[in-house]
């Protein structure tokens, strides 16, 4: 704590080895690299984790300097409504959005939903995640955990129909999502979306490249379609009517915990269906998106299952199962 009374403001990146690997269609990865801002006052600590993306230009490096460079402000009383204009949305927005309302939960020695006027989250299923890769490899990894009940398959393009039937004949009843990650094309969206209907699957997140989907507004589209990198804050959403049947809202694209809410009741409002999403961290990363649970049709919060090892007081999962965070870990 300062002399003013304002809290410090301290930050550090962090190494998570990955159990195995992580693919999707833009490569893959053998670790999680998060960011932690930590917000100390007194003997009290407020955390928060982002995992920068660079999809959207990211860096580990550059989040930090971001955050280290907002330590003048917070020493002289930049609250949480004040840093949703000092920083733009994404990674190092959330981390210290997540930080501030953690300090303010520990503070007042509530939890965070009562102090925000919402519902306490409860426990959930999330998703599981089967990495991309051959529809063999594939098949395997859904096999083993074809016990969960609902699966995300990540995509690729070329070769999506094979590796969906040999997925679907791995994991006979468990639902599926998928996500392409922006790999289909104009050419391909059409059979890639039968393919998808022939299978089994609920829902498909971001087939087509941001800034290129106008065509899902000009066709039948034979399941639901979640936007991904193609939303980020309340000011995405418009552009997403007719093409788009839900929207994944994660707090690393939206800046953090302030601005996801905002935008999942803004987009309840317009009649998306909400998935709540996680790039991959540990449970300091998820568990203020557990707020969002009570309010998503499709929770997607296995970060953690996909480590080698989580954070201290880690979230619990049973299975698929994901519980509410302890006030040892968040909020």
């Amino acid at each position: 704590m300062t002399s003013n009374g304002f809290p410090i403001l301290d930050a550090h990146i962090g190494h998570w080895p990955i159990a195995g690997s992580f693919t999707i269609s833009r490569g893959a990865k053998t670790e999680a690299v998060t960011v932690i801002a930590e917000l100390r006052y007194g003997t009290i600590v407020g955390r928060g984790e982002c995992v920068p993306y660079p999809r959207y230009g990211e860096t580990p490096e550059a989040a930090l300097n971001a955050l280290l460079a907002m330590r003048d402000a917070i020493a002289t009383g930049l609250d949480r409504d004040a840093l949703q204009t000092a920083m733009p949305p994404g990674a190092a927005r959330n981390a210290l959005d997540c930080a501030l309302l953690d300090l303010e939960a520990k503070r007042s020695g509530r939890r965070i939903w009562d102090l925000l006027g919402r519902r306490a989250p409860e426990p959930c299923v999330t998703a599981y995640t089967i990495s991309l890769s051959s529809p063999d490899i594939m098949a395997k990894a859904a096999a083993k955990a074809a016990h969960r009940p609902l699966l995300k398959i990540k995509l690729g393009g070329d070769g999506d129909p094979a590796r969906l039937a040999a997925v679907r004949a791995a994991a006979p009843q468990s639902q599926f999502i998928v996500d392409a990650n922006e790999s289909w094309t104009e050419a391909n969206l059409e059979a890639n979306l039968a393919a998808c209907a022939a299978a089994g699957v609920t829902l498909v997140e971001q087939p087509l490249p941001a800034g290129k989907d106008e065509v899902l507004a000009s066709i039948a589209r034979p399941l639901a379609v979640c936007a991904d990198e193609s939303v980020h804050d309340r000011n995405s959403l418009d552009a997403l009517r007719g093409r788009y049947d839900a929207v994944n809202i994660k707090l690393d694209k939206t800046g953090g915990l302030t601005e996801a809410l905002a935008i999942a009741d803004a987009a309840l409002a317009m009649g998306f269906d909400i998935m709540v999403g996680c790039m991959v961290g540990t449970s300091l990363s998820m568990a203020p998106a557990m707020l969002l649970t009570s309010l998503a049709r499709y929770v997607d919060l296995d970060g953690p299952l996909l480590l080698a090892e989580d954070c201290a007081h880690g979230l619990h999962y049973e299975d698929s199962l994901v519980y509410p965070p302890d006030q040892a870990l968040w909020g």
